[in-house]
């Protein structure tokens, strides 16, 4: 089979995984003003609530099912079973939670708030993405989330004008995505072929599944388990209202970086199934590179325009949100870089018992510092708390492979963007109190900072960006022929 280009799945992936969180992104200003921090904190707080449930029902097959599939890209048959052993854990799993979901709502206080995000488990089972990501078919993923995105926007826009209307943002929130995830089942017949039962042994990924369903538990806790904690300590919708618009831009930003993982995985997994182990070393090394090239001048242009940024983007009232994202941004590169050594690499290369261990550790940590950290700093002691357990992950992971990638060559390798983005951000610093919030300033930040960080980068010949920049220039001008 023919393999598919990095750069354009990248491409792809990346406009995949913006799309998913653009719709909140778009209408954030909109609703942050019909709804207020107190709305938005609810729907955070009850949608952290149903995500434990779609934890169970997910299960680790999305890891799973992506990894098998990229092992077997070139046969149909095996492919086929795949597929379908896969489908049928999950739809298993998922009937069993939407059952427990039911009963625990119906015994909330917001009954129906809880009950209309069923529509979040029944995404659970329509949702075959991870199989066109195993393919590496990011291509099919990527119109389809447009359409319904789009009209997600247009319902959001149309049907919540008022406080009253929470219900309505968090049915549209629910429904489109599930609407989404079936529209996939209508392509899959290229890919797969009906099942045939006797062929079909689900049983026997059970193992391999809990295996990657631990480390997802933990991942959640330290991703949704915030939120929790914040409405049970503080008691305050509020602050979970400040947590959520923060930590929403900075996964936005994060997109940016994380999007080669998705891309990176099959790719790796590929590979490793050939034996060709020097070739996902060199995959690797270029992965290290490209989060230091993207992940320090998003973190630090985050911390430098976001006292600029927050007031006309949510409007008065969420003043705390720009100390929270000054902490948040640090995700960026924490994220960044455990995700390159952990999801591309001890996932994909089958030490998955490793990877589950470090995010153990550091969804413990997250969990401690939660609890202390957030009486006394409420939601910034969350935001404290959720970097200090991404660090101590990308930190351990890194040693555990340092035999094999080392951890010299890792950090080395992002010396000119550690100066260039200082340079960057010790001018940003300097000059932001020039400029007023709004829209256009903001976006005179960004471009001066971009400007500045891409200049210091060519006057240090930093071959990584002159080279790919080459490339795209070519194919341009190439495609203009």
């Amino acid at each position: 089979m023919r393999k598919k280009s990095i750069k354009k799945n990248y491409m792809y992936n990346l406009i995949y995984q913006i799309l998913t969180l653009i719709t909140p992104f778009i209408t954030t200003p909109y609703l942050s003003r019909v709804l207020g921090a107190n709305g938005v904190g609810t729907y955070s707080y009850i949608d952290s609530v149903c995500s434990y449930f779609v934890l169970f029902a997910t299960l680790g097959l999305t890891t799973f099912g992506q990894r098998e599939v990229s092992y077997v890209q070139d046969d149909r048959k095996k492919r086929t079973i795949i597929f379908w052993e896969t489908n049928i854990i999950e739809l298993v799993a998922s009937m069993l939670c939407i059952a427990a979901y039911v009963i625990f709502s119906l015994n909330q206080t917001d009954a129906n708030l809880y009950l209309v995000l069923v529509f979040n488990l029944l995404s659970v089972i329509a949702n075959i993405s991870w199989f066109f990501q195993g393919m590496e078919e990011f291509g099919k993923i990527v119109l389809r989330n447009i359409i319904f995105k789009f009209a997600n926007i247009v319902f959001i826009f149309v049907c919540v004008r008022k406080k009253e209307d929470l219900f309505w943002y968090m049915f549209g929130m629910a429904f489109f995505a599930f609407i989404n995830n079936a529209s996939y089942w209508l392509t899959i017949p290229k890919y797969v072929d009906k099942p045939k039962l006797k062929e079909l042994h689900p049983a026997r990924h059970i193992k391999t599944v809990i295996s990657l369903f631990i480390p997802t538990i933990a991942i959640q806790i330290y991703t949704v388990l915030d939120k929790t904690m914040i409405g049970m300590i503080t008691k305050d919708a509020y602050e979970n209202g400040y947590y959520e618009q923060a930590l929403k831009i900075s996964k936005l930003v994060l997109t940016v970086v994380t999007s080669l993982g998705t891309v990176m995985i099959p790719r790796i997994g590929y590979h490793y199934s050939k034996g060709d182990t020097e070739m996902v070393k060199t995959y690797m090394y270029r992965a290290y590179r490209f989060v230091w090239l993207c992940g320090i001048p998003l973190t630090l242009g985050l911390i430098a325009v976001s006292s600029n940024f927050v007031p006309w983007f949510f409007g008065s009232g969420y003043e705390k949100v720009v100390s929270l994202l000054g902490v948040l941004s640090m995700l960026i590169l924490a994220i960044g870089i455990n995700n390159v050594t952990g999801m591309q690499y001890l996932i994909p290369t089958e030490r998955q018992t490793l990877f589950t261990i470090t995010v153990i550790i550091g969804a413990v940590a997250n969990f401690v510092l939660n609890f202390v950290l957030i009486r006394f700093l409420q939601s910034l002691g969350a935001a404290i708390a959720s970097v200090v357990a991404e660090t101590t992950i990308a930190v351990m992971q890194i040693y555990i492979v340092r035999r094999e990638l080392s951890p010299y060559q890792i950090i080395k390798s992002g010396i000119h963007y550690y100066i260039a983005g200082g340079i960057m951000f010790v001018i940003l610093m300097n000059i932001k109190n020039v400029f007023t919030p709004s829209i256009l300033h903001t976006l005179a930040l960004v471009i001066i900072g971009a400007v500045i960080y891409g200049v210091a980068l060519v006057l240090m010949r930093d071959e990584f960006l002159l080279v790919n920049a080459n490339n795209i220039i070519k194919k341009m001008l190439r495609r203009g022929n």
